[in-house]
C-alpha cells in the first residue's frame, strides 16, 4: 500500500513502524472473514481492513473524528486478523499507534477519560484491586447485574510448594489474578514441582503493563514493564531459567517488551533478554512431557474420562501463536475435549473491552458460551484470567484455568 505520512509523524519511530506495516497490507480482505466485530456489525470500518484505512488517513493528515475513534475503540485487539493475513500485517501494533494518535487529536469527555484512567490505575495495582473487589462482594446487591456476575466468590489461597529443586523459574503473579483466582499460580507451582521445577515469585514485580498501555496510557504501561524487567533480571542473573506466564494476555505483552522499549536505549537489551526468557506455562510443560505425561496417565487410569470444552484465548492462539499444547496435556490427563465451533473467535473479554463496550462484548459472550456448551461438557477450561471470569459470568458450568483441571487430576 502506498503511503504519504504527514509531517507530524513522518520520520518518528511510530511513523516508521506504521509505514512499514501499512505497506505490507494489500487490502485483500481475508481479515474481515475472521474479525469478530465485522461478523457482528457487517460494517467495513468495523473490520481490520477498514480500520487500517482509517489509521492511514489520520497518519496522512486527515483530522481524526469521534467516529474514527469509535471504530478503533470497537476493535477487540484479538489479532485474529493477524493469523489470517497472508501478508504478515502486524495489525495489533498498528492499532496501538493509531489509537494513541486519535486519542491525542480527539480526546474524550471528562467522565469517559476518568473512567479509563481509573481502570488503568486500579486494575494495574493489586493493592487497589483487591479492596475494590472486596467492596464489590460486600455491596454486590448495589452493582449492575453484568458487573456483579464478573466478580467471583472469594477463594482461599492454596498450598504453594517450597522451592526445593535445582531448576527454578519465576512466575508473573499478575495484578487481578491473585485476587480473582488465587489457585491458578499455586496449581502451576504444584504441577511444576512434580516435574522437578521450583516456581518462585518476584516480590518487586507487578502488572505486566497491558491494561494501561492499551488504554492509551502507554508511558505508564512502559513504566510497569521497566519495573518488571528490573525485578526479573535479578532472578535470571541468579539462575532462573524462564519467566513463566499463567495468563496468556500478560504473556502476549511481556513477549513484546523488547518491541515496546526498542527506542529506550537504557532498557532495550534488558527488555530483549526478558522477552526471550518469557514462556507460557503450556510451552514449558510441553517440553516436560517425558516426566509429566506418565504421571497424568497413571493418575487418570482408574478414573472415568470426563468431558471438557477448551477455550483458547485470542492472546494465546493469535497473539502468541500457541495452539494444541494445553489441549494435549488435558487429553493426557483423561479429559475428552468437545468440539467448539468458531474457536478462533473472541469471547468478548479482551482486557477492559467487556466494560467499555458491553453490548458487543455480551453478544460475543453469548455466542461463545453457546459454542462451548454445545458438546455438553462438565466444565470449561481456558488459559487467561480475563476470559475465565468473562465466560463464567455467562456460563452455568464451572470455568477454570486448564492447569487447575490438570492439578486436580494429579492430586487424586
Amino acid at each position: 500500500m502506498e503511503t504519504h505520512l504527514a509531517d507530524f509523524i513522518k520520520g518518528t519511530p511510530e511513523g516508521d513502524e506504521a509505514e512499514s506495516i501499512l505497506r505490507r497490507c494489500v487490502h485483500c480482505g481475508f481479515c474481515t472473514a475472521t474479525c469478530p466485530t465485522y461478523q457482528l456489525l457487517g460494517d467495513e470500518l468495523d473490520g481490520p481492513r477498514g480500520r487500517i484505512y482509517l489509521i492511514k488517513q489520520v497518519l496522512e493528515g486527515t483530522k481524526a473524528t469521534e467516529k474514527t475513534q469509535l471504530h478503533l475503540d470497537r476493535c477487540l485487539t484479538c489479532r485474529s486478523c493477524e493469523t489470517t493475513c497472508p501478508s504478515g500485517v502486524q495489525y495489533g501494533r498498528l492499532v496501538d499507534i493509531g489509537r494513541k494518535v486519535v486519542e491525542d487529536q480527539v480526546g474524550r469527555p471528562s467522565s469517559k477519560a476518568l473512567e479509563r484512567k481509573a481502570m488503568a490505575t486500579v486494575f494495574s495495582s493489586p493493592g487497589l484491586f483487591k479492596p475494590a473487589v472486596a467492596a464489590g462482594r460486600a455491596f454486590s446487591g448495589l452493582l449492575p447485574e453484568k458487573l456483579r456476575k464478573k466478580i467471583p466468590a472469594a477463594a482461599a489461597a492454596t498450598p504453594w510448594p517450597a522451592p526445593r529443586h535445582k531448576r527454578r523459574m519465576v512466575v508473573l503473579e499478575g495484578c487481578v489474578q491473585p485476587t480473582l483466582a488465587p489457585n491458578i499460580n499455586a496449581a502451576t507451582a504444584r504441577v511444576f514441582d512434580r516435574v522437578g521445577i521450583s516456581l518462585v515469585r518476584a516480590p518487586d514485580a507487578g502488572c505486566c503493563g497491558a491494561v494501561a498501555f492499551h488504554l492509551n496510557y502507554q508511558e505508564d504501561g512502559r513504566d510497569h514493564m521497566r519495573r518488571n524487567i528490573a525485578a526479573w533480571t535479578k532472578l535470571l542473573d541468579d539462575g532462573a531459567e524462564a519467566v513463566v506466564m499463567t495468563a496468556s494476555g500478560c504473556g502476549s505483552t511481556v513477549k513484546e517488551y523488547a518491541h515496546h522499549l526498542a527506542h529506550d536505549a537504557a532498557w532495550t537489551a534488558k527488555a530483549q533478554r526478558v522477552s526471550d526468557a518469557t514462556l507460557d506455562l503450556s510451552e514449558i510443560l510441553a517440553d516436560e512431557t517425558a516426566a509429566l505425561v506418565p504421571l497424568l496417565e497413571a493418575a487418570a487410569k482408574s478414573k472415568a474420562r470426563r468431558k471438557l470444552a477448551y477455550h483458547s484465548p485470542c492472546s494465546l492462539q493469535h497473539g502468541q501463536q500457541i495452539r494444541g499444547k494445553a489441549e494435549a496435556l488435558l487429553t493426557a490427563a483423561g479429559f475428552d475435549l468437545t468440539p467448539v465451533a468458531d474457536g478462533h473467535l473472541c469471547c468478548g473479554s479482551a482486557g477492559t473491552y467487556s466494560l467499555l463496550q458491553p453490548e458487543l462484548s455480551q453478544q460475543l459472550l453469548a455466542n461463545k458460551v453457546k459454542a462451548l456448551s454445545a458438546g455438553a461438557p462438565e466444565g470449561i477450561a481456558t488459559a487467561n484470567i480475563g476470559c475465565l471470569t468473562h465466560i463464567q459470568s455467562g456460563a452455568t458450568m464451572p470455568v477454570r484455568h486448564w492447569i487447575e483441571w490438570v492439578d486436580d487430576v494429579l492430586a487424586r
